[in-house]
């Protein structure tokens, strides 16, 4: 019993000794990936859209950045998930929002509950998702009158900024390498090697 204690003990001080260490090169991609990546969106809002108009630049936005800069590693950031989770999240906020308008006791549950569902089944499970099926049903102003619309842009346009930034901060070092494990991670590392190459 004393036994298990002090390895339960080691292992737990090993745990949250790496969790709290401070590495500031992979703090500095992470803000210029979220810097550049809401920028961009941020950007093109302010150069389309009057300045009452928040809609291309939705708040989900802001908690996938912090998923997909700053845990590059984890499944839930990854490709699939950001733009599958988005895109799943939205048609189910618009659907629900054209059943039951008027009802936001019951939009708002019903939204973020089957997207959730949803997210899950697919395999695509992204948390910020659930954000984007609410802003669908709690909105008020341009985003109800996008309707289907709203999937597209700005929710698969503002996802797909955000990875093209993501593919570029997230490889610029050796040390960073996103996504994990895919088809696209391989084309990349093609890409690299025959950069390299012609280099040389």
């Amino acid at each position: 019993m004393k036994k298990t204690i002090k390895r339960t003990f080691r292992v737990s001080k090993y745990v949250i000794y790496r969790e709290t260490l401070v590495d500031y090169r992979e703090h500095f991609w992470s803000f210029l990936g979220a810097f550049f990546g809401i920028g961009i969106i941020a950007f093109l809002q302010s150069h389309s859209l009057s300045a009452t108009e928040n809609v291309f630049l939705i708040g989900s936005f802001g908690a996938s950045s912090v998923l997909i800069y700053g845990a590059i590693q984890s499944p839930l950031a990854q490709p699939r998930n950001l733009i599958g989770g988005h895109v799943i999240s939205a048609l189910v906020g618009v659907t629900v929002y054209q059943i039951v308008p008027d009802i936001i006791w019951l939009s708002a549950p019903l939204a973020v509950a089957f997207s959730i569902v949803l997210m899950q089944y697919t395999k695509t499970l992204h948390p910020p998702g659930g954000a984007t099926a609410l802003i669908a049903v709690s909105s008020t102003g341009k985003i109800p009158e996008l309707g289907y619309w709203y999937v597209l842009s700005p929710v698969l346009s503002g996802c797909i900024i955000l990875l093209l930034v993501a593919l570029f901060f997230n490889n610029i070092t050796p040390n960073r390498s996103y996504p994990t494990h895919s088809r696209l991670k391989k084309l990349i590392k093609k890409k690299h090697e025959h950069t390299h190459k012609m280099k040389k």
